[in-house]
């Protein structure tokens, strides 16, 4: 009897910036729920190869690093959602993963291993998986996530269901984003962040700010999306307390950007410009000197939109490369000429 062969998968996963929004929405049905929207961000990410062993024992499962116990979660629970597909017994096999996204910055880097590893098992059973099933399965491994399944489409994501609350439209208004690191870029440990209760109030208010960034997806309105990201960053200070907070929206006020984001998990923050606005070189070069002469370390300068200008890599974090955003009807293309920083 000829013993079964090895067989290889490969999958791989993006990372984002941080959200625009975040806080507690209401379903379809009323009910209160935890969601997000996050920035994407292509370039970094995760990928992950996964050898199957036909005929081992499925609790045989061997991890690269070995202390990705999420990411092995997913694996194990992946080979029992694609094995039965295929009519075949669960397995054992090695796993390896590869990436180049910080830890602890709130750029999902947990998430992305866990994606990429699913889309890898998937992939080495010949099966394709839909974006919800990735979601119920990730969520089940990590216990929340990030909709980076999605690619780049903004949705309203529930991260402790792994469901779409809302799909927001097509792609985000045309942005260029003046990325950093609060804090000197130390990772926030997400456990020692003290739990918040929302009231009625809270929920009223996050339904608002909902509707508006709804409204600024349809239309492409860049300047709402920023007011939307402000307030929503505002909010997850009572939480982070980042503080140099005020002093990065000051720059953003002086230097006319739209707005501010943040993860509100982590230590990433951007400033959002026009780019459609005049002298828009002069801004982003701007935003990156007086945030460095606040001490506020530079990290990356990307769109929203294709095709990206070439970004330089600064010494605190590598630069954003790439991009797979559909193009908007009006999307300026003078931004997609801007030089290296």
């Amino acid at each position: 009897m000829i013993a079964p062969t090895a067989r290889r998968g490969a999958g791989h996963a993006a990372c984002h910036h941080g959200e625009i929004l975040q806080g507690v929405f209401l379903d379809a049905t009323g009910r209160r729920c935890a969601g997000l929207v996050t920035l994407p961000m292509t370039g970094m990410g995760s990928r992950a190869e996964f050898t199957r062993r036909p005929g081992t024992p499925p609790e045989q499962l061997t991890v690269l690093p070995g202390d990705r116990t999420k990411a092995a979660r997913a694996a194990a629970l992946t080979v029992g959602e694609c094995a039965p597909r295929r009519r075949e017994p669960p397995c054992g096999g090695e796993l390896r993963i590869t990436g180049d996204i910080p830890v602890g910055l709130g750029m999902g880097s947990s998430t992305s291993d866990v994606i990429a590893v699913v889309r890898a098992v998937a992939d080495s059973y010949g099966v394709r998986l839909a974006p919800g099933t990735v979601a119920k399965l990730a969520v089940r491994a990590e216990l929340a996530c990030d909709p980076l399944m999605l690619d780049a489409r903004p949705v309203l994501f529930a991260q402790r269901e792994g469901r779409v609350l809302e799909v927001l439209g097509p792609c985000l208004p045309p942005l260029v984003v003046v990325g950093c690191a609060l804090g000197g870029g130390a990772p926030v440990d997400t456990l020692d962040l003290p739990v918040r209760t929302y009231d009625e109030d809270d929920v009223r208010a996050f339904e608002r700010l909902r509707a508006l960034l709804r409204r600024a997806v349809a239309t492409g309105d860049a300047a709402l999306l920023g007011q939307v990201a402000s307030a929503s960053a505002r909010r997850g200070q009572q939480l982070l307390c980042h503080p140099e907070f005020d002093t990065l929206a000051g720059i953003g006020r002086r230097l006319g950007a739209l707005g501010v984001q943040i993860a509100h998990s982590g230590a990433v923050a951007g400033l959002l410009l026009d780019p459609a606005a005049p002298g828009l070189r002069h801004r982003v070069r701007g935003c990156v000197r007086a945030l460095e002469s606040n001490g506020i370390a530079v990290t990356r300068v990307f769109t929203t939109f294709p095709p990206l200008p070439t970004t330089k890599e600064f010494p605190s974090g590598p630069a954003h490369r790439g991009g797979h955003r559909p193009a908007r009807p009006r999307t300026p293309r003078r931004p997609a000429r801007l030089p290296a920083l």
